[in-house]
Protein backbone atom coordinates (compact mmCIF):
# COMPACT_ATOMS: atom_id res chain seq x y z
CA UNK A 1 0.00 0.00 0.00
CA UNK A 2 2.84 2.40 0.89
CA UNK A 3 4.51 1.77 -2.44
CA UNK A 4 1.25 2.32 -4.33
CA UNK A 5 0.60 5.59 -2.49
CA UNK A 6 4.12 6.78 -3.23
CA UNK A 7 3.80 6.19 -6.95
CA UNK A 8 1.45 7.66 -9.50
CA UNK A 9 -1.22 5.13 -10.61
CA UNK A 10 -0.69 6.27 -14.16
CA UNK A 11 2.94 5.33 -13.98
CA UNK A 12 4.26 9.01 -13.74
CA UNK A 13 6.67 10.62 -11.26
CA UNK A 14 6.09 10.15 -7.56
CA UNK A 15 3.80 12.66 -5.91
CA UNK A 16 5.07 14.91 -3.10
CA UNK A 17 3.89 14.09 0.36
CA UNK A 18 0.59 15.61 1.28
CA UNK A 19 2.08 17.65 4.20
CA UNK A 20 4.71 19.30 1.97
CA UNK A 21 2.14 20.18 -0.68
CA UNK A 22 -0.02 21.92 1.86
CA UNK A 23 2.85 23.97 3.47
CA UNK A 24 4.41 25.46 0.23
CA UNK A 25 3.06 29.01 -0.57
CA UNK A 26 1.50 29.62 -3.93
CA UNK A 27 3.74 31.22 -6.63
CA UNK A 28 1.84 34.58 -6.64
CA UNK A 29 2.31 35.00 -2.92
CA UNK A 30 6.03 34.33 -3.22
CA UNK A 31 6.31 37.02 -5.94
CA UNK A 32 4.54 39.61 -3.79
CA UNK A 33 6.82 38.83 -0.86
CA UNK A 34 9.96 39.23 -3.03
CA UNK A 35 8.66 42.47 -4.50
CA UNK A 36 7.95 43.84 -1.02
CA UNK A 37 11.42 42.94 0.20
CA UNK A 38 13.00 44.51 -2.90
CA UNK A 39 10.93 47.66 -2.37
CA UNK A 40 12.09 47.89 1.23
CA UNK A 41 15.71 47.50 0.16
CA UNK A 42 15.29 50.10 -2.58
CA UNK A 43 13.60 52.54 -0.18
CA UNK A 44 16.34 52.02 2.38
CA UNK A 45 18.96 52.69 -0.29
CA UNK A 46 17.17 55.86 -1.38
CA UNK A 47 16.90 57.07 2.22
CA UNK A 48 20.56 56.24 2.89
CA UNK A 49 21.59 58.07 -0.29
CA UNK A 50 19.51 61.10 0.69
CA UNK A 51 20.95 61.14 4.19
CA UNK A 52 24.49 60.77 2.83
CA UNK A 53 23.87 63.59 0.33
CA UNK A 54 22.40 65.91 2.95
CA UNK A 55 25.18 65.33 5.47
CA UNK A 56 28.25 64.68 3.33
CA UNK A 57 27.73 66.24 -0.11
CA UNK A 58 25.30 69.17 0.01
CA UNK A 59 27.13 71.11 2.79
CA UNK A 60 30.45 70.97 0.93
CA UNK A 61 32.09 72.34 -2.20
CA UNK A 62 35.03 70.31 -3.48
CA UNK A 63 37.44 70.13 -6.38
CA UNK A 64 40.36 68.00 -7.47
CA UNK A 65 42.14 71.00 -9.04
CA UNK A 66 44.10 71.97 -5.93
CA UNK A 67 47.77 71.94 -5.02
CA UNK A 68 50.11 72.85 -2.18
CA UNK A 69 51.86 76.19 -2.67
CA UNK A 70 54.66 78.08 -0.92
CA UNK A 71 56.90 81.13 -1.37
CA UNK A 72 59.86 79.42 -3.02
CA UNK A 73 63.04 81.55 -2.87
CA UNK A 74 65.53 81.19 -5.70
CA UNK A 75 69.12 81.88 -4.66
CA UNK A 76 71.37 83.71 -7.15
CA UNK A 77 74.91 85.13 -6.79
CA UNK A 78 75.48 88.89 -6.89
CA UNK A 79 78.94 88.52 -8.43
CA UNK A 80 80.43 86.24 -11.08
CA UNK A 81 83.21 83.73 -10.61
CA UNK A 82 84.12 80.07 -10.16
CA UNK A 83 82.66 78.17 -7.20
CA UNK A 84 85.49 77.02 -4.92
CA UNK A 85 83.37 75.53 -2.13
CA UNK A 86 79.84 74.06 -2.19
CA UNK A 87 78.18 73.43 1.16
CA UNK A 88 74.51 73.06 0.17
CA UNK A 89 73.39 69.53 -0.62
CA UNK A 90 70.10 68.36 -2.15
CA UNK A 91 67.12 68.48 0.24
CA UNK A 92 69.32 69.80 3.06
CA UNK A 93 67.58 71.95 5.67
CA UNK A 94 69.34 75.27 6.24
CA UNK A 95 68.85 78.30 8.46
CA UNK A 96 68.90 81.95 7.43
CA UNK A 97 72.53 83.09 7.21
CA UNK A 98 74.05 79.64 6.61
CA UNK A 99 76.76 79.56 3.96
CA UNK A 100 75.56 77.81 0.81
CA UNK A 101 78.63 78.24 -1.41
CA UNK A 102 81.76 80.34 -1.86
CA UNK A 103 83.10 82.03 -5.01
CA UNK A 104 86.80 82.58 -5.74
CA UNK A 105 87.92 85.82 -4.02
CA UNK A 106 91.27 86.55 -5.75
CA UNK A 107 89.95 89.08 -8.27
CA UNK A 108 87.87 90.84 -5.65
CA UNK A 109 90.76 91.10 -3.19
CA UNK A 110 92.86 92.76 -5.88
CA UNK A 111 90.08 95.25 -6.56
CA UNK A 112 89.85 95.95 -2.86
CA UNK A 113 93.60 96.59 -2.59
CA UNK A 114 93.48 98.92 -5.61
CA UNK A 115 90.55 100.84 -4.14
CA UNK A 116 92.41 101.22 -0.83
CA UNK A 117 95.47 102.59 -2.66
CA UNK A 118 93.29 105.04 -4.61
CA UNK A 119 91.78 106.26 -1.36
CA UNK A 120 95.22 106.85 0.17
CA UNK A 121 96.32 108.80 -2.92
CA UNK A 122 93.19 110.93 -2.89
CA UNK A 123 93.67 111.63 0.81
CA UNK A 124 97.24 112.86 0.13
CA UNK A 125 95.93 115.13 -2.60
CA UNK A 126 93.54 116.68 -0.11
CA UNK A 127 96.37 117.33 2.35
CA UNK A 128 98.50 118.93 -0.39
CA UNK A 129 95.62 121.10 -1.56
CA UNK A 130 94.89 122.27 1.98
CA UNK A 131 98.58 123.11 2.53
CA UNK A 132 98.65 125.07 -0.72
CA UNK A 133 95.64 127.05 0.49
CA UNK A 134 97.55 128.08 3.60
CA UNK A 135 100.60 129.14 1.57
CA UNK A 136 98.60 131.17 -0.93
CA UNK A 137 96.50 132.68 1.83
CA UNK A 138 99.69 133.93 3.51
CA UNK A 139 100.80 135.44 0.19
CA UNK A 140 97.42 137.13 -0.17
CA UNK A 141 97.78 138.64 3.29
CA UNK A 142 101.25 139.93 2.33
CA UNK A 143 99.84 141.50 -0.81
CA UNK A 144 97.11 143.12 1.20
CA UNK A 145 99.74 144.61 3.51
CA UNK A 146 101.72 145.78 0.47
CA UNK A 147 98.63 147.53 -0.85
CA UNK A 148 98.18 149.32 2.46
CA UNK A 149 101.84 150.39 2.45
CA UNK A 150 101.62 151.62 -1.13
CA UNK A 151 98.46 153.56 -0.32
CA UNK A 152 100.22 155.22 2.62
CA UNK A 153 103.18 156.24 0.46
CA UNK A 154 100.82 157.47 -2.23
CA UNK A 155 98.93 159.58 0.29
CA UNK A 156 102.16 161.11 1.62
CA UNK A 157 103.53 161.94 -1.84
CA UNK A 158 100.22 163.41 -2.86
CA UNK A 159 100.22 165.64 0.21
CA UNK A 160 103.79 166.78 -0.54
CA UNK A 161 102.85 167.63 -4.11
CA UNK A 162 99.80 169.60 -3.01
CA UNK A 163 101.83 171.43 -0.37
CA UNK A 164 104.54 172.34 -2.86
CA UNK A 165 101.98 173.52 -5.37
CA UNK A 166 100.21 175.71 -2.82
CA UNK A 167 103.24 177.75 -1.75
CA UNK A 168 104.64 180.77 -3.67
CA UNK A 169 106.78 180.03 -6.64
CA UNK A 170 109.85 181.76 -5.16
CA UNK A 171 109.74 179.52 -2.02
CA UNK A 172 109.98 176.14 -3.80
CA UNK A 173 111.99 175.42 -6.85
CA UNK A 174 110.42 173.94 -9.95
CA UNK A 175 112.55 170.82 -9.68
CA UNK A 176 111.14 170.07 -6.25
CA UNK A 177 107.59 170.43 -7.53
CA UNK A 178 108.35 168.14 -10.45
CA UNK A 179 109.94 165.60 -8.12
CA UNK A 180 106.89 165.67 -5.86
CA UNK A 181 104.61 165.11 -8.82
CA UNK A 182 106.73 162.21 -10.05
CA UNK A 183 106.81 160.63 -6.64
CA UNK A 184 103.03 161.00 -6.28
CA UNK A 185 102.45 159.40 -9.69
CA UNK A 186 104.88 156.59 -8.95
CA UNK A 187 103.18 155.92 -5.60
CA UNK A 188 99.72 155.82 -7.25
CA UNK A 189 101.06 153.34 -9.80
CA UNK A 190 102.51 151.22 -6.99
CA UNK A 191 99.08 151.18 -5.36
CA UNK A 192 97.51 149.87 -8.56
CA UNK A 193 100.16 147.21 -8.98
CA UNK A 194 99.84 146.11 -5.38
CA UNK A 195 96.04 146.02 -5.69
CA UNK A 196 96.22 143.82 -8.79
CA UNK A 197 98.69 141.52 -7.06
CA UNK A 198 96.41 141.29 -4.02
CA UNK A 199 93.45 140.47 -6.22
CA UNK A 200 95.46 137.77 -7.99
CA UNK A 201 96.51 136.34 -4.62
CA UNK A 202 92.87 136.23 -3.46
CA UNK A 203 91.85 134.56 -6.73
CA UNK A 204 94.57 131.97 -6.20
CA UNK A 205 93.26 131.31 -2.71
CA UNK A 206 89.76 130.76 -4.11
CA UNK A 207 91.19 128.43 -6.76
CA UNK A 208 93.09 126.50 -4.09
CA UNK A 209 89.93 126.13 -2.05
CA UNK A 210 88.12 124.81 -5.13
CA UNK A 211 90.97 122.34 -5.60
CA UNK A 212 90.49 121.24 -1.99
CA UNK A 213 86.80 120.60 -2.66
CA UNK A 214 87.67 118.64 -5.80
CA UNK A 215 90.25 116.60 -3.89
CA UNK A 216 87.72 115.88 -1.14
CA UNK A 217 85.20 114.75 -3.77
CA UNK A 218 87.84 112.44 -5.18
CA UNK A 219 88.38 111.06 -1.68
CA UNK A 220 84.65 110.40 -1.39
CA UNK A 221 84.66 108.65 -4.76
CA UNK A 222 87.65 106.55 -3.74
CA UNK A 223 85.95 105.66 -0.45
CA UNK A 224 82.81 104.66 -2.37
CA UNK A 225 84.88 102.43 -4.66
CA UNK A 226 86.50 100.91 -1.59
CA UNK A 227 83.10 100.22 -0.02
CA UNK A 228 81.92 98.72 -3.32
CA UNK A 229 84.97 96.49 -3.48
CA UNK A 230 84.36 95.35 0.10
CA UNK A 231 80.73 94.60 -0.75
CA UNK A 232 81.68 92.60 -3.83
CA UNK A 233 84.19 90.66 -1.74
CA UNK A 234 81.47 89.86 0.79
CA UNK A 235 79.15 88.74 -2.02
CA UNK A 236 81.56 85.91 -2.84
CA UNK A 237 80.05 84.11 0.16
CA UNK A 238 76.48 83.18 -0.79
CA UNK A 239 74.29 82.74 2.29
CA UNK A 240 70.75 81.47 2.77
CA UNK A 241 68.31 84.40 2.83
CA UNK A 242 65.75 82.40 4.87
CA UNK A 243 65.06 79.06 6.50
CA UNK A 244 64.12 76.22 4.19
CA UNK A 245 65.15 73.08 2.37
CA UNK A 246 67.56 73.11 -0.57
CA UNK A 247 65.71 72.08 -3.73
CA UNK A 248 66.49 72.15 -7.43
CA UNK A 249 70.25 72.62 -6.99
CA UNK A 250 71.89 73.16 -10.40
CA UNK A 251 75.40 74.25 -9.35
CA UNK A 252 78.47 72.12 -8.75
CA UNK A 253 81.83 72.89 -7.23
CA UNK A 254 84.18 74.35 -9.84
CA UNK A 255 81.41 75.71 -12.05
CA UNK A 256 81.57 79.34 -13.23
CA UNK A 257 78.44 81.17 -12.14
CA UNK A 258 77.04 84.43 -13.48
CA UNK A 259 75.42 87.29 -11.65
CA UNK A 260 71.69 86.62 -11.26
CA UNK A 261 71.93 82.95 -12.28
CA UNK A 262 69.49 80.75 -10.33
CA UNK A 263 71.65 78.20 -8.50
CA UNK A 264 69.13 76.58 -6.17
CA UNK A 265 65.78 77.11 -4.48
CA UNK A 266 64.84 77.26 -0.80
CA UNK A 267 61.44 75.82 0.08
CA UNK A 268 60.22 77.10 3.48
CA UNK A 269 57.96 75.26 5.92
CA UNK A 270 55.24 77.87 5.44
CA UNK A 271 52.84 76.18 3.00
CA UNK A 272 49.18 76.50 2.06
CA UNK A 273 46.72 75.16 -0.50
CA UNK A 274 45.53 76.91 -3.65
CA UNK A 275 42.27 75.36 -4.88
CA UNK A 276 40.92 76.37 -8.29
CA UNK A 277 37.15 76.24 -7.81
CA UNK A 278 34.68 76.85 -10.59
CA UNK A 279 33.09 80.27 -10.49
CA UNK A 280 29.71 78.60 -9.97
CA UNK A 281 30.98 77.17 -6.65
CA UNK A 282 31.91 80.50 -5.05
CA UNK A 283 28.43 81.74 -4.14
CA UNK A 284 28.46 80.39 -0.58
CA UNK A 285 32.20 80.53 0.11
CA UNK A 286 33.35 82.94 2.81
CA UNK A 287 36.72 83.51 4.56
CA UNK A 288 36.98 81.52 7.78
CA UNK A 289 34.96 78.50 6.65
CA UNK A 290 36.25 75.09 7.72
CA UNK A 291 37.98 72.95 5.10
CA UNK A 292 38.82 69.24 5.08
CA UNK A 293 42.02 68.55 3.14
CA UNK A 294 42.94 65.18 1.65
CA UNK A 295 46.49 65.04 0.31
CA UNK A 296 47.06 62.31 -2.26
CA UNK A 297 50.42 61.46 -0.68
CA UNK A 298 48.69 60.68 2.66
CA UNK A 299 45.32 59.13 1.76
CA UNK A 300 44.71 57.86 5.32
CA UNK A 301 45.16 61.25 6.99
CA UNK A 302 42.71 64.13 6.96
CA UNK A 303 44.10 67.63 7.44
CA UNK A 304 42.10 70.50 8.87
CA UNK A 305 42.14 73.99 7.42
CA UNK A 306 40.20 77.17 6.85
CA UNK A 307 39.41 79.30 3.85
CA UNK A 308 41.64 82.38 3.88
CA UNK A 309 40.72 84.40 0.78
CA UNK A 310 39.44 84.30 -2.79
CA UNK A 311 41.56 85.78 -5.54
CA UNK A 312 40.21 88.96 -7.11
CA UNK A 313 40.01 87.56 -10.62
CA UNK A 314 40.05 84.25 -12.43
CA UNK A 315 43.28 82.48 -13.16
CA UNK A 316 42.94 83.10 -16.90
CA UNK A 317 43.17 86.88 -16.42
CA UNK A 318 46.66 86.63 -14.90
CA UNK A 319 48.03 84.09 -17.35
CA UNK A 320 50.84 84.90 -19.79
CA UNK A 321 48.38 85.20 -22.68
CA UNK A 322 44.98 86.17 -21.23
CA UNK A 323 41.98 85.33 -23.40
CA UNK A 324 40.48 88.03 -25.58
CA UNK A 325 36.71 87.66 -25.32
CA UNK A 326 35.89 90.38 -27.83
CA UNK A 327 36.28 88.06 -30.80
CA UNK A 328 33.84 86.50 -33.22
CA UNK A 329 34.41 82.89 -32.19
CA UNK A 330 33.72 83.44 -28.49
CA UNK A 331 32.69 80.35 -26.54
CA UNK A 332 31.62 80.66 -22.93
CA UNK A 333 33.74 78.56 -20.59
CA UNK A 334 33.23 78.21 -16.87
CA UNK A 335 36.21 79.97 -15.31
CA UNK A 336 38.19 78.81 -12.31
CA UNK A 337 39.14 81.14 -9.48
CA UNK A 338 42.07 80.40 -7.11
CA UNK A 339 41.09 80.11 -3.45
CA UNK A 340 43.75 80.23 -0.72
CA UNK A 341 43.34 77.70 2.12
CA UNK A 342 45.49 77.68 5.27
CA UNK A 343 46.31 74.69 7.47
CA UNK A 344 44.99 74.90 11.04
CA UNK A 345 48.12 73.38 12.61
CA UNK A 346 51.19 74.52 10.63
CA UNK A 347 53.55 73.31 13.37
CA UNK A 348 52.15 69.80 13.16
CA UNK A 349 52.96 69.51 9.46
CA UNK A 350 56.65 68.88 10.19
CA UNK A 351 55.99 65.15 10.57
CA UNK A 352 54.66 65.01 7.00
CA UNK A 353 56.70 65.47 3.86
CA UNK A 354 54.44 68.10 2.31
CA UNK A 355 55.92 70.12 -0.54
CA UNK A 356 54.69 72.58 -3.19
CA UNK A 357 53.02 70.94 -6.16
CA UNK A 358 51.42 68.03 -4.29
CA UNK A 359 47.81 67.31 -5.23
CA UNK A 360 45.07 68.05 -2.69
CA UNK A 361 41.30 67.44 -2.60
CA UNK A 362 39.73 70.15 -0.43
CA UNK A 363 36.16 70.05 0.91
CA UNK A 364 34.89 73.48 1.98
CA UNK A 365 31.96 73.38 4.37
CA UNK A 366 29.65 76.11 3.09
CA UNK A 367 26.60 75.26 5.25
Amino acid sequence: MEEQNATNPTGGAPRPPLSEARSAPPPRRRFRLGYFIFSLILLAAVIATAVYYVHFIAPYETTDDAFIESHVTFVSPRVSGPVVKLLAMDNQRVKAGDVLLEIDTNDFQMRLAQAAADLATATNHVAQAEAQVLVDQAKAEQQTAAVASAQAIAARTKADRERYESVESNAVSGSQIDLAKAQAGSAAAEVKVASHQAEAAEAQVLLDRANVQTARAQVQQARTRLDQAQLELSYTTVRAPRDGRVTGRSVEEGAYVQTGQALLALVPDDIWVVANFKETQLERMRPGQKVLLHVDAYPRHEFQGKLDSVQAGSGAVFSLLPPENAVGNYVKVVQRVPVKILFDDPAGLSQFNLAPGMSVRPKVRVQ
